[in-house]
C-alpha cells in the first residue's frame, strides 16, 4: 500500500502542532503529518514590533527546508503553517513553491466570509485571540480575502484573552481555556465567531458554550482545505 501524502506543519509556538496533529487525524487520517518548529520566531516578531526582512528570510529558509522532505516514495504535497501573526511571509513562501502552502487561518476565514456574505453591512466577525500581535495582520487577511471575491468588508471586532498564552506556555491550560472564554463573552452579538490561533482551539468547547453563533476553529478548517488542494492537484 502506497504511503499517505506527506504534510509539513510549520509552527512559531510550541503549543500549536498539538491542536494541528489533531486536526489531521480527525480530517485526514491517511496523510502522514510531520513538525518544524522555530518557537524563537514569536518572540522575536513580540520584541520586535513587525515581520523583519530577517524574519521574512527565516520563513523562506523553513519553506524551502520543508518543501524538500522526501523518504524517497513520499515527497512533501504541503506545507500548513500554524502560526497565525505571519501572514505576509507566509505569502512569500506561496510565491516561492509550487506545492500547496496554507496559512493558518484562511480555511476559517473562507468559512466565516461565507456566512457572513450578503449580511446587512457585510456582517460581523467576532476575532478571538490570546497574542494581540495577531489582530491586524489578520484582520487584513479577511479584508484581503474579501476583496479577492468581490465581497463587502465585514466589521472585524478581536476579543484577546490577556495572560491566556502565558498560562499555556507555563502548563497551566485550564487557566488558559478559562481566560479564552472569558474574552469570547466579552464579544458582542456577531455572525460568526473565529478562534483565531491553533493554539487557542483547544478551549473550543468553553467558547462554544457562552456563544449562539457558529464558533469555527482554524485547525480542522486549514486541514480542510489543505486536503481539497492537495487531491485536486492529484
Amino acid at each position: 500500500m502506497s504511503a499517505g501524502p506527506r504534510i509539513m506543519l510549520i509552527s512559531a509556538l510550541a503549543q500549536s502542532p498539538g491542536p494541528a496533529l489533531a486536526a489531521m487525524r480527525d480530517e485526514w487520517p491517511e496523510a502522514r503529518a510531520f513538525n518544524l518548529i522555530d518557537d524563537s520566531l514569536a518572540s522575536d516578531f513580540a520584541t520586535i514590533g513587525e515581520i523583519s526582512p530577517a524574519i521574512y528570510d527565516r520563513f523562506l529558509t523553513l519553506g524551502r527546508y520543508a518543501a524538500s522532505a522526501n523518504d524517497g516514495e513520499a515527497p512533501t504535497r504541503g506545507l500548513l503553517f500554524t502560526c497565525s501573526a505571519f501572514r505576509p511571509a507566509i505569502e512569500q513562501v506561496k510565491a516561492d513553491l509550487s506545492i500547496p502552502v496554507i496559512t493558518p487561518n484562511e480555511g476559517a476565514f473562507d468559512e466565516a466570509l461565507a456566512i457572513c456574505r450578503g449580511k446587512d453591512n457585510g456582517g460581523r466577525i467576532g476575532l478571538l485571540l490570546t497574542f494581540e500581535g495577531s489582530v491586524a495582520p489578520l484582520a487584513g487577511e479577511i479584508q484581503t480575502m474579501a476583496d479577492a471575491i468581490g465581497q463587502q468588508y465585514p466589521e472585524i471586532i478581536p476579543a484577546v484573552a490577556t495572560g491566556a498564552l502565558e498560562a499555556l506556555q507555563a502548563g497551566d491550560a485550564d487557566r488558559h481555556d478559562a481566560l479564552s472564554a472569558q474574552a469570547a463573552e466579552s464579544l458582542p452579538p456577531v455572525d460568526v465567531v473565529v478562534i483565531g490561533q491553533f493554539s487557542m482551539a483547544r478551549a473550543a468547547p468553553l467558547v462554544t458554550a457562552r456563544r449562539l453563533e457558529p464558533v469555527l476553529t482554524t485547525p480542522h478548517m486549514a486541514v480542510r482545505k489543505m486536503r481539497r488542494l492537495v487531491e485536486q492537484a492529484g
